[in-house]
């Protein structure tokens, strides 16, 4: 069996695997730091690939547990933008260099930043949005959820406002992602992006994510989250800085 057997590499994936167990525990907004994270010392894309399998697992049991209560209309306005949103993503990624992928997941993740900040004195969107903003929101969740695995922000621009009752919000939220990393599966694969050791090296991660996925569920009950979420912007922060020194360095050389 042959695993990636670099050390650096999982000084970097263990702790992108702790943050996305404990997202799917329940502190959903502290999920994208992973990609960024491993996005450090390996291709974005390739990281984005990496962590793909073991999302998927995740998502199958969650789009069962949800299976009857998620909205129709928000995942017929969402869900085709996200489509032209994850092509889009994979004819920028074919077309460029793994410097400029670097570049433009460090700006994406700053933005996420500036807007975590900044997002109370931003026009909200309404409670009755428009089917049109709808699929320009997923189109823009599948864009950068494809890039770096961060496609929650426009989808929580859109879906809200609209304060619908929390297990169809839940349950909306679970199979949206779990279509958009579905479809995430063919770009990643003509893009080349998947090796047998990057995918066994998945599985070789995915009882650690498990693990944290419990300790998620747990935290969730004892820990305020305005604390996670406040490391996790710095976090994010720091992370979209390096990356973005990377890229700008790696153009320029």
């Amino acid at each position: 069996m042959t695993l990636i057997t670099d050390p650096l590499f999982y000084a970097f994936a263990v702790p992108a695997i702790i943050f996305l167990g404990l997202s799917k525990g329940g502190f959903s907004g502290i999920g994208m730091v992973s990609t960024p994270l491993v996005a450090i010392i390996m291709p974005p894309l390739e990281a984005a690939a990496l962590l793909l399998p073991i999302l998927l697992v995740q998502d199958a049991f969650s789009a069962f547990i949800y299976r009857r209560v998620w909205d129709p209309w928000n995942l017929k306005v969402l869900l085709p933008g996200c489509v032209v949103g994850v092509g889009c993503a994979w004819l920028f990624a074919a077309h460029v260099s793994d410097s400029a992928v670097r570049l433009m997941v460090g700006l994406i993740a700053l933005g996420f930043v500036a807007y975590a900040v900044f997002r109370h004195y931003l026009p909200g969107e309404s409670p009755r949005p428009r089917a049109s903003h709808g699929v320009f929101w997923g189109a823009l969740s599948g864009f950068t959820t494809t890039l770096i695995q961060i496609g929650a922000p426009p989808y929580y621009a859109f879906v809200l406002p609209q304060r619908l009752e929390k297990m169809i919000y839940v349950g909306t939220t679970v199979m949206f992602f779990a279509a958009a990393n579905a479809m995430k599966v063919v770009p990643y694969s003509a893009l080349g992006q998947f090796s047998t050791a990057g995918l066994l090296t998945s599985f070789a991660l995915f009882p650690l994510a498990i693990a944290s996925n419990y300790l998620g569920i747990w935290l969730v009950r004892v820990t305020p989250e305005t604390i996670f979420y406040r490391i996790t912007n710095v976090l994010v922060l720091l992370i979209g800085l390096e990356l973005t020194r990377q890229g700008v360095t790696g153009l320029m050389g």
